[in-house]
């Protein structure tokens, strides 16, 4: 019986985490769609918005380039 308590709340603990990394689309103004891992952050000193794309990368954008970012 703890066995499986412990099993169930295992399971709960790993889909709480899992329901925390959100993806989310940024819409350019050239209208192109990137898709992120998780919340992409702007950097107010250089103006960039730093990301993770769906391959892993990190990767850098122009904030001036971004019309909209939306979580998926």
């Amino acid at each position: 019986m703890k066995g499986l308590v412990s099993a169930v709340g295992l399971m709960l603990v790993a889909l709480t985490l899992s329901g925390c990394s959100s993806d989310y689309v940024m819409a350019t103004k050239d209208g192109r769609m990137i898709m992120t891992d998780g919340k992409p952050s702007i950097d107010k000193e250089t103006g960039l918005v730093q990301y993770t794309d769906e391959k892993g990368h990190e990767m850098q954008i122009n904030g001036d380039e971004v019309s909209t970012i939306i979580e998926r």
